[in-house]
């Protein structure tokens, strides 16, 4: 059971996405221009998703190599699809009506209910009980908002693979970045960039001094995240490298400290383009006017002020 929680079944879900890719990548051999880029792009994705597990990394990293030189050169395109008619979408719309909500909002809640699912795993006589693979969460969550998408709308196979392909193509190479900049952070976790980050820091902060301290540590969550897009990944080498010597250890709750160091982190999500998946892809997929800044431009008065609040409630809560 130990190995079919922690290993198999995630895989399963993985390999369901390199299926997805696969297909994408089918559908690409009737696009006009850089058929073979898109072609090779998606394939190579689908490969990854499904085998990366147990291909060499030098292999997983080559294929990246070769995918971002498609991305660059421009030969990952989207391709002409057969747009439906705005009377068959009014018609659509008012049959389903809002119903059409209830598989994003299940995917949410099925994934936070099976957060709380344990199970136990035995190491050396002593039994751990331990959350699910995240991959399980979201993966079982998704394929029951699928089902449960499908009994709502009740579309055709030909739609629903075409209509999966557009929006993957329209996303494209932005699918790949939360993945890619999650794997950064472990990068640079293990190169000791925190500890770096700490040696710098540590000659131009005052030692003992709280507010500059917590205003270091708060900027310095917000602008990792904007490089790496990723708040869980700048957490590691920012909290490490700051957080613990400029705030906790000069008397800060690591509990509160660590929370809002999280949250503040998401403060720079806001402001990022690297974070593909909230700021770009809705554009990409909206196709709004300013395709790139759109979303960026909307959060970023919010983004600002949540700064501030987060020095001020760590300043309070956290000492």
């Amino acid at each position: 059971m130990t190995n079919f929680l922690g290993i198999y079944f995630p895989e399963f879900f993985y390999v369901l996405c390199g299926l997805v890719c696969f297909d994408t990548a089918l559908r690409a051999r009737k696009n006009d221009s850089a058929k073979l880029g898109t072609i090779l792009f998606w394939t190579l994705t689908g490969l990854i998703f499904m085998l990366g597990k147990i291909l060499p990394p030098a292999v997983v990293g080559g294929m990246l190599v070769i995918m971002g030189c498609l991305t660059v050169t421009k030969q990952v395109k989207i391709g002409k699809f057969t747009e439906s008619t705005p009377k068959s979408r009014q018609a659509a719309s008012e049959r389903i009506g809002t119903k059409i909500f209830l598989p994003a909002l299940a995917v949410g809640l099925i994934a936070l209910a099976l957060s709380f699912v344990k199970y136990n795993v035995e190491k050396d006589g002593v039994v751990t009980p331990t959350a699910l693979n995240g991959a399980i969460m979201t993966g079982v969550a998704c394929v029951i908002a699928f089902v449960l998408a499908i009994v709502i709308c009740k579309p055709k196979v030909s739609e629903t693979r075409e209509d999966t392909s557009r929006l993957l193509m329209q996303v494209g190479a932005a699918c790949l970045l939360p993945q890619l900049l999650g794997a950064l952070g472990s990068v640079f976790s293990e190169a000791g960039v925190g500890n770096v980050i700490s040696g710098m820091i540590s000659a131009i902060v005052p030692s003992g001094n709280i507010l500059v301290g917590v205003i270091v540590y708060v900027l310095g969550m917000v602008i990792f995240t904007m490089i790496m897009g990723n708040a869980f990944a700048a957490f590691t080498v920012i909290t490490a490298g700051i957080g613990v010597p400029f705030v906790i250890m000069q008397g800060g709750n690591p509990a509160i400290i660590g929370a809002l160091g999280m949250t503040a982190g998401y403060c720079g999500t806001l402001m990022t383009p690297m974070a593909a998946n909230f700021n770009i892809v809705p554009c990409a997929v909206l196709e709004t006017r300013d395709t790139k800044w759109a979303v960026i431009k909307a959060q970023l008065p919010m983004a600002l002020v949540m700064i501030v609040v987060h020095i001020i409630l760590m300043l309070v809560l956290g000492f």
